[in-house]
């Protein structure tokens, strides 16, 4: 045979003309990224400025800034903050044009109707803490922002309200075509990497629990990485919404592999917990039978599995798991529950990972799958932090508003607005002193940039352009910093410090005297936001344990008698939302309290789930005497619970657990006369109340007076 030719050897310039390539990818992936988004932040605010400048708009600067409030990293997210910006200020103008018409000129009862207005928008804004969160904060600060101006001259209210509208609409719409028209990022194609990462990750989670490499903590802590995964592609989704490209049928199946990765992750936490406990109890013979069902679909969790792999998998599973039966033989009954309560854990999420895999199959061929619409995620922030935000906004307004009658300083409303405004927009921060510190440095860094650039460079500017390059370097550094997460809120401060006092307005006075108040109260206002975090109930703020604690309590309390419809897709999006909140309040490295309260969600998760299921199968039973008394059995098992969890006690605890060790015989005497469909339901409540009472079990350690605990049995079914 005669070799095949092989490849003429590329030319030099060849070679350099690839090199080159490669390094333009490289850059464009990186760096690149960044200075793309810093000079379409750029080119939308100054042609905001200049449009601002030829329609004769009282404030340029405002246009300018709000350009800098929407420049985020993709043309979806832009689109979708100026949607609700432009709600937020259009419901912020309509309250202040009512303020002022049902008590013109009189400021005190006018600043405690405002502090009500700011404390109600402040709520709403920690309460829904996406986008539609900041429509609630504009809503808030624009009402002071029309209303404050307007307590001496009433009659102006309309013109400062129709003027600010104009204002932020100029801005908007040169954010948007700027971001969405020239180089666009898709969210889109954003979010469709976020759910391979996660396939992936998930993927490579399950081979090593299943595998026994991962030890409990590590998984508690993978498991908050994964709450934080779901809100964050609930983020992106609704971002992408607002994108021609999508399609309302992707936002179904978006909510769907959400739905099905919760489910998934919930049955293996169980699975993986129960199989913990076999490694580290006594030496028997459940853990050498399951150990290689385990091995088995860990090694069918690969990267490119697909339906019909894992339909292969589970039959081999199914001939793994008859033939363990029967190795098994005849043992005692905790042995057999333990045996019985892995293998329909193993078999549960077996079928929860086909139709993960399903799903995800759709996404990534880009398939429009016909799904059922589910339960949207949905965030549920704890009601105590709901109200602390809202009463530390209105308090923050009213401390404000009395240190400005106080001075008699005209300068100091500045400093008012400033604290409101940071008050209500770190209201839905995790750390939002953390927040608010990092854009106090920023208006201290743009302090004596700003001076150097208004007094120094600015003046001499004869034209439009000149005007533009005088000014450019100190936004450009702010939008810069923004693209570091580690500096983006320094970055915002200095864009937002540098529109309020370089930005040039259609009639200049350059006075130094003013430069200096006007800054000087500016500085003051966020300065003072900080101290208020710092001071007014500093427990109350997004993420703290001790509330998502008692948050957790209360959702699973809500399964033992809220309506069955939907119940557990809406239990597992409002537990894994609180602690995708503690997860943001920790940060990269939860301390002790952060993880004992993971520990305990998802005990709770797990718990939950269990007492819907038992709810499910009385809920679904038809009448009968044997019937009738495994409803009674249950009913008064989940009562028990319900007791327990609204006073957890080690009475209520001991309770709960007497009355899931009756139930267990109960259900038994009806499993030889009921049908098959009917004996899977009745061996899948055996599983949850062995799952219930392993829970309680390990619940029962916090009470030190219970010298008794460890004698009971072991075993509830």
């Amino acid at each position: 045979m005669t070799p095949a030719p092989s490849a003429p050897p590329s030319s030099p310039a060849t070679r350099a003309l690839q090199w080159i390539a490669a390094q333009a990818r490289d850059w464009r992936g990186s760096e690149g990224e960044r200075i793309i988004f810093v000079a379409k932040t750029m080119l939308a605010a100054f042609g905001a400025l200049w449009l601002a400048f030829r329609l004769g708009l009282d404030s340029p600067n405002t246009a300018m800034t709000t350009t800098f409030i929407l420049a985020l990293p993709s043309s979806g997210m832009v689109l979708e903050k100026s949607f609700y910006r432009l709600l937020g200020t259009l419901v912020g103008c309509a309250g202040a044009l009512l303020m002022i018409a049902l008590i013109p000129q009189q400021p005190v009862l006018l600043f405690m109707v405002l502090a009500a207005w700011v404390g109600l928008c402040t709520g709403g804004a920690a309460m829904y803490r996406n986008q539609q969160s900041y429509s609630f904060v504009l809503a808030g600060y624009t009402a002071c922002m029309i209303a404050i101006p307007a307590i001496d001259n009433p009659a102006a209210v309309f013109t400062l309200a129709v003027t600010r509208v104009t204002e932020v609409g100029l801005g908007i719409i040169c954010a948007a075509v700027v971001h969405d028209a020239l180089l666009p990022r898709h969210q889109s194609k954003q979010v469709m990497r976020t759910v391979q990462a996660r396939y992936s990750r998930f993927l490579g989670f399950c081979q090593e629990a299943l595998r026994g490499r991962l030890t409990p903590a590590e998984t508690e802590l993978t498991h908050l990485r994964f709450a934080a995964d779901i809100a964050a592609l609930e983020s992106g989704r609704a971002a992408a919404f607002f994108e021609a490209a999508h399609a309302r049928s992707h936002t179904r199946q978006l909510h769907a592999f959400n739905g099905a990765f919760m489910a998934a992750l919930t049955t293996f936490y169980t699975l993986h917990r129960l199989l913990h406990r076999l490694r580290t109890g006594p030496a028997g013979p459940v853990l050498a039978l399951v150990e290689p069902l385990h091995a088995t679909l860990a090694a069918a969790l690969r990267d490119d599995a697909t339906v019909d792999s894992l339909d292969l998998a589970r039959a081999r599973l199914a001939q793994q798991i008859a033939a363990a039966r029967a190795a098994l033989g005849q043992v005692e009954r905790a042995c057999q529950i333990d045996f019985d309560t892995a293998v329909e854990l193993l078999e549960r999420f077996a079928r929860d990972m086909r139709a993960f895999v399903a799903l995800y199959a759709g996404l990534a061929q880009a398939g429009r799958r016909q799904v059922s619409d589910p339960l949207a995620y949905s965030p549920k922030t704890p009601a105590a932090i709901v109200v602390g935000s809202g009463v530390r906004a209105a308090s923050a307004l009213l401390v404000a508003a009395a240190a400005w009658y106080w001075l008699a300083w005209p300068y100091a409303a500045n400093a008012m607005l400033m604290t409101t405004v940071f008050c209500a927009l770190a209201s839905s921060s995790p750390r939002p002193t953390m927040m608010v510190k990092q854009v106090l440095i920023g208006f201290l860094l743009c302090w004596p940039l700003s001076f150097f650039t208004e007094f120094f460079l600015v003046i001499r500017a004869d034209d439009y352009p000149m005007l533009v390059l005088a000014a450019l370097p100190v936004f450009a550094l702010g939008a810069y910093l923004t693209t570091d997460p580690k500096r983006a809120g320094i970055g915002v401060g200095i864009s937002l410090f540098a529109a309020q006092v370089v930005a040039p307005l259609n009639l200049m006075h350059y006075d130094v005297a003013a430069f200096f108040n006007t800054t000087l109260t500016l500085v003051l206002g966020v300065a003072v936001a900080y101290v208020i975090f710092a001071v007014v109930l500093p427990e109350h703020t997004m993420g703290q344990p001790d509330h998502i604690a008692a948050a957790l309590w209360r959702e699973t309390l809500a399964t033992c008698k809220a309506p069955l419809p939907q119940l557990k897709q809406r239990f597992d999006n409002r537990v894994r939302d609180l602690l995708n909140q503690l997860n943001a309040a920790a940060g990269p490295a939860p301390g002790k309290a952060a993880r004992a309260v993971v520990r305990q969600g998802l005990t709770l998760l797990e718990l939950g789930h269990s007492v819907i299921e038992m709810r499910q199968l009385v809920a679904t039973s038809q009448a009968g005497p044997a019937r009738n008394a495994v409803n009674a059995a249950l009913e008064l098992a989940v009562d028990m619970l319900a007791r327990y969890l609204r006073a957890p006690t080690a009475a209520s605890c001991a309770a709960a657990q007497s009355a899931l060790l009756q139930a267990g015989p109960t259900l038994r005497v009806e499993l030889p006369d009921a049908g098959p469909e009917r004996e899977q339901r009745l061996r899948t409540a055996l599983i949850d109340l062995h799952s219930i009472y392993t829970s309680l079990r390990d619940q029962m350690a916090q009470f030190p007076g219970d010298a008794h605990a460890a004698d009971r049995p072991h075993h509830a079914a």
